[in-house]
């Protein structure tokens, strides 16, 4: 087990952790798919065998997978940090800075879940679709938003993880 990795959890917890693997994992398999496209399609060129809009779906596929792969980050705490800056902190101060952290990530998958679906609703209404294969752009926009409501689910996991710790290291100073 990684250091920063939370110990498996059951209930709510456990299930939101599973949610965000099984989800990263489908992200994963969405990017190889979209790997294996554009691999066929730079080989088949030569050959005369190739199709039209693989740069439409390698668009809309990296999107998709990108945001699949957020919560599994935060549930995970595999994002980025500066660990120059906390290396000499209590594990009180640090369960509260990942805590802090938590909530900034609660708070913006909130935002981007709001602005996505909005996004997503102007797309639909005036129907864009991709020029070539005219695949209309809502579409993405749907696992996206799935994506956001996992990672606000990630974000409260960890936010009330972090905050039992808080309260365990308050009791043993």
């Amino acid at each position: 087990m990684v250091a920063n990795q939370p110990l498996r959890s059951t209930g709510f917890a456990g299930a939101v952790h599973r949610g965000a693997e099984g989800w990263a994992l489908l992200g994963g398999l969405i990017l190889l798919a979209v790997v294996g496209a554009n691999i066929l399609s730079v080989i088949g060129k030569p050959l005369g065998i190739s199709f039209a809009g693989d740069f439409e779906l390698t668009e809309m596929g990296v999107a998709v997978a990108a945001f699949a792969f957020l919560p599994y980050c935060q549930i995970t705490r595999a994002n980025v940090t500066a660990d120059i800056f906390t290396s000499g902190v209590s594990p009180r101060m640090m369960a509260f800075l990942n805590f802090a952290g938590a909530f900034v990530a609660l708070a913006f998958s909130i935002i981007l879940l709001w602005r996505m679906f909005l996004g997503m609703q102007e797309q639909k209404t005036y129907g864009y679709a991709t020029t070539i294969l005219q695949i209309p752009q809502w579409l993405a926009f749907v696992p996206i938003l799935l994506s956001l409501g996992l990672l606000m689910l990630t974000s409260l996991v960890s936010a009330m993880e972090e905050c039992k710790k808080a309260k365990q290291g308050a009791k043993h100073v």
